[in-house]
């Protein structure tokens, strides 16, 4: 059985590998991104929520961080919690 922390850096690192890539693919076409989004959500206007700045290196970080460090406590909590209701002790 897998230490709980490990699934949690699993999920963590999953998350901020897939932000990045998609911060990258808006950073290069943000109107494409947008219709992406408008089409995914059956037609809701994001881009009534386009920021008026330019995508930026904190903008990136920022969220980076906050979903990595979430996606490390989120996944740990789920693997230790899924190995108590399976009875195995980690």
């Amino acid at each position: 059985m897998n230490a709980p922390w490990k699934t949690g850096i699993s999920l963590a690192l999953t998350i901020a590998i897939s932000y990045t890539v998609c911060a990258l693919l808006y950073a290069l076409w943000p109107v494409q991104g947008i219709a992406f989004l408008n089409a995914l959500f059956h037609g809701l206007d994001f881009g009534r929520l386009q920021a008026p700045q330019d995508y930026g290196v904190m903008t990136f970080v920022g969220p980076l961080l906050v979903l990595t460090v979430w996606g490390a406590i989120v996944g740990t909590l789920f693997a230790w919690l899924s190995g108590k209701l399976h009875g195995k002790s980690s």
